[in-house]
């Protein structure tokens, strides 16, 4: 292809990588606007009828009627100043993460306590009804419509549009890795169409892709012309010594170009991650796990309180289970197993039972039958012969897995955590993957909702490590919320 050819493709996409943000935000402003109309003028209409109603405030003397409409709109500018000032649109936090759900919600709560500061002040009259129901619903719906817009942004950024285009600089290894990251997280907005990689002689393109490859770091900007590149994403500085960074920084066009720079620490989750500049340098604190205290003991409250809460709420569900079972194949109802735990300690694991009584009698003889790639140390088959028919059903949607409720709810498992192992696991187990012990089990974790059995051994153990390091209550429920959407998709439930 020739330079103009290549000139002439990418010119529409560097247009639309300067604008896709300020589109997306425009539509974001919209939707919110639309939002707010709807929910605070609602529940003004549910409270007070058609009708116009008067808000009074100020003394007896100087009192003053402000019509509820008036008041409305000004909340309503209020608050899209607040979800602007607080940064909810801001690139940075779209697509992926809680933080633009939380800041949605600061913005929410920070109007709320302004309101009842300046009503309190003012000695303003305002309908408690009126105002308790419309913040509540409105954050509600808010983060609703966000994540609506997020659903659609994924499925945007899964054919390359409305995403960053990166060039990634730094040694062959390092860049390799990031390429495939960024590639697997399609969603964050990240697409590589570049890669700078010094002394990369005869490496025309990245291993098993069609990312072009640049030797000379001198000529980055015509790099970056070339593929239509906006973000310059630094995977490694061993070419780039502190003056060429700040060069590099320094040749970027402002607002339209952005450097990015990826240190080398992998799995580690925002909340344990402080940026902290001194003496201008910018020094990255990485807080080292605990599972002790305060955070232990809300994990366990949280499981307690789901737990229970379940048990009682399916208790219907769990007793029709339990009569199937028994009707419709031998054998008891509940299925007992020896799993490793919370520091190594041993638990009886329950579940319904899906397999035939002597399933496992039956294992040995399966062993050495093909299964999928990727179980090297679990044992997993699509098609397992001991697999019950009513059992096949339990298993499609989960519903085996429920007396592990009990389980949790007795302080041996919890409702979030890496999956529980057996003894014949563990002694295959790498010594860094012993470090899955330091929290209990759970019925459901990250490796549940990211692929089930579909994963290889590696992305299985990758993921049970990343929960132990980085696991916290809000994402517990982030897990437990992708549960049900991935029993409901059945992948990789066998």
């Amino acid at each position: 292809m020739s330079k103009t050819q290549v000139g002439g493709a990418t010119a529409n996409t560097r247009r639309q990588g300067r604008n896709w943000r300020d589109v997306y935000a425009a539509r974001l402003v919209l939707t919110d606007l639309l939002v707010l109309v709807w929910v605070v003028f609602g529940v003004q209409i549910f409270w007070f009828g058609i009708a116009a109603a008067d808000v009074r405030f100020g003394g007896n003397l100087t009192e003053v009627a402000v019509s509820y409409t008036a008041i409305s709109l000004t909340i309503i500018t209020a608050w899209m100043l607040m979800l602007g000032i607080y940064g909810s649109r801001g690139y940075r936090v779209l697509g992926t993460g809680p933080q633009e759900y939380r800041q949605v919600a600061d913005g929410t709560v920070r109007l709320f306590g302004l309101v009842a500061i300046v009503s309190f002040l003012f000695q303003i009259d305002f309908a408690r009804g009126y105002i308790l129901i419309a913040f509540p619903l409105g954050l509600v719906v808010l983060v609703f419509s966000r994540w609506i817009w997020r659903l659609w942004l994924g499925a945007q950024r899964l054919d390359g549009k409305f995403s960053s285009r990166v060039l990634l600089v730094g040694s062959q290894d390092s860049v390799i890795h990031l390429a495939r990251e960024l590639a697997r997280q399609s969603a964050a907005g990240y697409l590589v169409v570049g890669a700078c990689i010094p002394g990369s002689f005869g490496l025309d393109y990245l291993p098993g892709t069609t990312v072009p490859v640049f030797e000379n770091i001198d000529k980055l900007q015509d790099a970056m012309a070339a593929v239509g590149a906006d973000t310059v994403v630094v995977s490694s500085s061993d070419e780039l010594p502190p003056q060429r960074m700040r060069e590099l920084s320094w040749g970027l066009e402002p607002g339209r170009q952005h450097l990015v720079v990826a240190p080398s620490l992998i799995d580690i989750g925002g909340p344990r991650i402080h940026t902290r500049p001194v003496a201008g340098l910018p020094l990255i604190h990485v807080e080292t796990p605990r599972y002790e205290g305060k955070r232990q003991f809300a994990k366990r409250t949280f499981d307690i309180i789901g737990a229970g809460g379940l048990i009682l709420a399916l208790s219907p569900l769990l007793a029709l289970i339990a009569v199937s079972i028994r009707l419709s194949t031998p054998g008891s109802v509940l299925f007992r197993q020896e799993r490793v735990g919370h520091n190594g300690a041993h638990f009886r694991m329950l579940k319904f039972r899906s397999m035939v009584v002597d399933a496992e009698l039956q294992l040995s003889g399966l062993q050495s039958q093909a299964r999928d790639e990727g179980n090297r140390v679990m044992f997993k088959m699509k098609n397992d012969p001991r697999v019950t028919p009513i059992g096949r059903f339990l298993r499609r949607y989960s519903l085996d897995e429920l007396p592990q409720l009990f389980n949790v709810f007795g302080g041996s498992m919890s409702l979030v955590g890496p999956r529980p192992s057996l003894e014949s696991e563990v002694t295959e187990y790498e010594s860094h993957v012993h470090r899955r012990f330091l929290v209990k089990p759970g019925i459901t974790g990250l490796w549940q909702v990211s692929g089930r059995s579909n994963l290889s051994w590696a992305e299985t153990v990758r993921l049970d490590l990343y929960y132990v390091e980085n696991w916290s209550i809000t994402g517990d429920i982030s897990i437990l919320w992708r549960t049900a959407k991935a029993v409901m998709a059945q992948e990789g439930a066998y």
